[in-house]
């Protein structure tokens, strides 16, 4: 689950807005905490442990984030299992692995961030979520608010978050499944907002690379019609995102780096990615959906390409997109 984590880091803002009392109308007052969070995203300097539980299994990371004239800086330690560390100056990230010596340096967009929220706006999120306020709440300290997010159809899950009352920074968030049973949740366990500005901390240690393998993937970006491929009948509400022609090195940082295409979608709230790359009967396996907290992954064999569909989503939505990838004639 690290990559969350390190998407998480990304989900604060550098610049403090000023915000007037909430609207006594319940939706409005759903549509105004939900547009908090999405203008949270880059306010804030903090400190904190975040933590993410899914699968029986969890997983927590120390987290720096600071915010200096417009300028974002991350240092994400995982602090579960194998060592590692992110680095992060803008778009520029920078993976350190100790016990492999390899370093991992690519430019992150959107993709970094995490939730996906309000990608397309309050409108898209309220066309294909139930929106409503439970009330307050209190995340590591902080005195929070309450938002339930039910979908209106079973292309996705239902999502339950915790909005820092002052900043309206996300502090906690569950998915939930059809019954609301929790999946899969994330949270600060301790977090101080407004530390001081450490930039050089985090610009040193990117720059500290003696002794590292050095790797620099490099993402193309394409479009799947380009490539051979069509997308047809995707389940409501996801639009594209991008499409690029990049490396597995992340994904499997033991192991010989594989060219694939990479297609991501989102309905605003989640991402789903498609990954298509040729089929190697050394490499892939039996065609299997299989689930981690809320992480769905389905891969099946499409002629001479073997698909991974990966997303945050019910299995359906993930076998609706597997089906709907076509090779182009």
């Amino acid at each position: 689950m690290l990559p969350w984590l390190v998407a998480a880091a990304g989900a604060f803002l550098c610049a403090p807005a000023a915000w007037a009392q909430p609207p006594a109308e319940p939706v409005a007052e759903a549509r105004y905490w939900l547009t908090r969070i999405h203008e949270a995203i880059g306010q804030r300097s903090f400190l904190g442990t975040f933590v993410v539980s899914a699968g029986g299994s969890m997983a927590s990371a120390r987290i720096a984030h600071y915010c200096d004239n417009g300028q974002q800086y991350e240092r994400i330690e995982a602090l579960d299992g194998r060592r590692r560390q992110v680095l992060r100056h803008n778009d520029l990230v920078t993976s350190l692995w100790p016990q492999q010596r390899l370093a991992i340096v690519e430019t992150r967009g959107s993709m970094s961030q995490f939730p996906a929220l309000l990608s397309s706006g309050v409108g898209g999120i309220v066309e294909r979520y139930h929106v409503r306020t439970l009330g307050d709440g209190r995340v590591a300290g902080h005195e929070a608010h309450v938002l339930l997010l039910s979908p209106k159809d079973g292309y996705r899950y239902g999502h339950r978050l915790w909005a820092e009352k002052h900043s309206g920074l996300l502090l906690r968030a569950e998915v939930l499944d059809e019954r609301e049973a929790v999946v899969e949740a994330s949270a600060f366990s301790d977090l101080i907002i407004g530390v001081k500005p450490q930039p050089e901390l985090v610009l040193k240690a990117m720059r500290r690379l003696d002794g590292y393998r050095v790797e620099r993937p490099v993402l193309e970006p394409t479009e799947l019609q380009a490539e051979g491929w069509v997308l047809r009948d995707v389940p409501p509400g996801f639009a594209p995102v991008s499409t690029v022609r990049r490396s597995m090195a992340l994904a499997a940082v033991d192991a010989a780096p594989a060219a694939v295409l990479q297609s991501i979608w989102s309905d605003g709230l989640t991402y789903v990615s498609v990954f298509i790359e040729p089929f190697s009967p050394a490499a892939h396996g039996l065609e299997a959906t299989v689930a981690t907290g809320a992480t769905q992954t389905l891969t099946r064999r499409l002629g001479d390409a073997w698909v991974t569909v990966i997303g945050d989503v019910p299995a359906v939505t993930l076998k609706a997109f597997a089906l709907g990838l076509e090779r182009r004639r």
